[in-house]
């Protein structure tokens, strides 16, 4: 659920701030080389930051409540001042940070991008630095944002058993990884009967749990 979920910020922010920034994508360590990406900004970077808590759920032995933080990275420059790089200058194209802020919090605050997580809760925005590089004032803030997904761990002894593409453990077959046979379907249930509850059965049926096509 890690990477769909910064998948799914990164399109939601991809779409929303359209050509207020150059770039949204998932962080690289752009940040480790601030002189090779000024053409770059203003630009939106997104990373996970960790797992930060993990409980069972009370209904479930095998289920577990996951809270895990991502940030936002959000950095700009400008050319006339430092107070500039965070409110905007005059022109459109000189954003400054305090808009997309506001901005990345607006577009992804109570989102669940359509997966089985907690609609995202917006947390601290930290100031990463401000300086200057070639005359031009730059600064970058991370943007905190909290959510929680479900796990289900493995039966105790047990191996993953992938059943088919769509099925999260298939990441174990392709590593190969050790593996449990999957369960089998359950295709159809036998039925006998006795007239006294002993004896040979006197008719029999097969009925079939196979799910049937509706038109």
């Amino acid at each position: 659920m890690i990477n769909e979920t910064e998948l799914a910020m990164i399109e939601r922010l991809r779409t929303g701030l359209g050509d207020m920034v150059k770039e949204v994508s998932s962080y690289g360590g752009e940040l480790d080389d601030v002189g090779a990406i000024v053409r770059a900004l203003p630009a939106v970077w997104i990373t996970f930051l960790g797992i930060q808590s993990t409980t069972p759920v009370s209904t479930h032995k095998n289920r577990f409540r996951v809270n895990a933080r991502f940030a936002v990275m959000v950095t700009a420059y400008n050319v006339r001042q430092e107070a500039a790089q965070r409110r905007g200058g005059p022109r459109l194209d000189e954003v400054g940070c305090n808009l997309i802020i506001r901005s990345v919090r607006r577009l992804l605050t109570r989102q669940d991008m359509g997966l089985p997580i907690e609609p995202l809760l917006p947390g601290r925005v930290r100031s990463l630095f401000s300086s200057r590089l070639n005359e031009k004032a730059m600064s970058a803030y991370a943007c905190e944002f909290d959510t929680v997904w479900i796990e289900e761990a493995l039966e105790c002894g047990h191996w993953p058993a992938p059943e088919g593409d769509d099925d999260p453990d298939r990441v174990f077959a392709w590593y190969r990884g050790r593996l449990d046979k999957p369960y089998p379907m359950h295709e159809s249930t036998g039925l006998a009967y006795h007239l006294d509850g002993q004896g040979p059965a006197v008719a029999q049926d097969i009925i079939s749990t196979e799910a049937k096509d509706h038109d």
